[in-house]
């Protein structure tokens, strides 16, 4: 397994992600992964932004979530995003979201890199490899 680099950030549940039944409904979920793997990439040196502002996209290519217990409105959630260097022009995104010790949903997100005006695949930005890189070596 290659080297990785992990993030945890909090959340509370809105109320607005809760469906009549009173729980984070199960869509909201892909927007949780979004939140923890920004907040990964900011917290490697990597905003988003940066990365558009260099004319690349990271367009999601799959997404999968399992559901194991539910969140309800107000619960203070941790959303933790984990990639591994391994994958090479495929950011494949693990995700585990927790209330206190106990394990909600798993799921995982892979990405490939496009340029932003022809949308053809192009290799990660050397900047981005070298930053990845640099904060997987200090996650070891």
């Amino acid at each position: 397994m290659g080297k990785t680099i992990s993030h945890t950030t909090s959340i509370r549940v809105r109320y607005v992600d809760t469906d009549k039944m009173g729980v984070v409904y199960h869509g909201v979920y892909l927007s949780y992964f979004e939140v923890a793997r920004t907040e990964m990439l900011r917290a490697a040196g990597i905003p988003y932004s940066r990365l558009e502002e260099t004319g690349i996209l990271m367009p999601v290519l799959e997404a999968s979530a399992r559901y194991l217990q539910p969140a309800r409105y107000d619960d203070v959630l941790d959303l933790k995003a984990t990639y591994c260097t391994d994958h090479g022009a495929v950011m494949h995104i693990d995700y585990v979201i927790t209330k206190g010790q106990q394990v909600l949903v798993t799921g995982f997100t892979k990405h490939t890199f496009v340029n932003s005006e022809t949308w053809q695949p192009v290799r990660p930005p050397r900047h981005f490899r070298e930053i990845v890189q640099a904060a997987a070596e200090d996650n070891v």
